[in-house]
């Protein structure tokens, strides 16, 4: 059976809001671009099928662009948008892993190490560091409870998940103090010079 990696992605223009003080809208849409184009790349080498859940149509339009499936956002808040994927991955007989996509040291190896858990056991979830979730896979239908502390909710409503905490899916990029550790980070000098 194949996996889907549903990527949610808000609007580039819109996205990283938090970093209003720091960057520039046009330093963070290009940071929400190279974030959502290298997650959707690990994706693929890591066998999986990256769909991504558009915020809008310039994100859809960038999908297009890139050869990836987009379906819209229901455009009622992360919860909806990771759904309205698991409903698409059951409708293609796929099960699914829904990803973040501004885990900036996240590496192939690590996404393929989900992915097998995933495969092995059914369900797997990954807490980021400040408490929410970073990857939560499973199959069919299902119901989400992101926002602050959501690793365990999650933990409690899919009980039968597997926990795989890796560094690569604790550090995301929230604010622009995420973003300068993940700087400092050896895994993270891809991000000098972008924006």
């Amino acid at each position: 059976m194949p996996t889907v990696a549903i990527l949610p992605v808000k609007s580039f223009r819109l996205g990283k809001g938090r970093m209003a003080e720091d960057l520039s809208t046009e330093e963070r849409s290009r940071l929400g671009r190279a974030l959502a184009e290298r997650t959707a790349s690990l994706a693929v080498d890591a066998g999986l099928i990256p769909v991504l859940v558009a915020g809008d149509a310039d994100v859809a339009d960038w999908a297009a662009h890139q050869g990836l499936p987009s379906i819209p956002d229901p455009g009622a808040g992360l919860d909806a948008a990771a759904e309205a994927g698991a409903v698409w991955a059951e409708a293609s007989s796929s099960s699914w892993i829904v990803l973040h996509a501004d885990l900036p040291l996240l590496t192939g190896a690590e996404l393929e190490e989900v992915a097998q858990i995933r495969d092995r056991h059914g369900w797997v979830i990954a807490p980021s560091a400040d408490g929410g979730t970073s990857a939560l896979g499973g199959i069919g239908a299902a119901h989400f409870a992101y926002g602050p502390g959501s690793f365990h909710r999650h933990l409690a409503r899919f009980s039968r998940a597997s926990v795989l905490a890796r560094i690569g899916l604790l550090h995301d990029v929230d604010s622009y103090s995420d973003l300068e550790s993940a700087r400092r980070h050896a895994r993270g000098a891809w991000l000098v010079g972008l924006t």
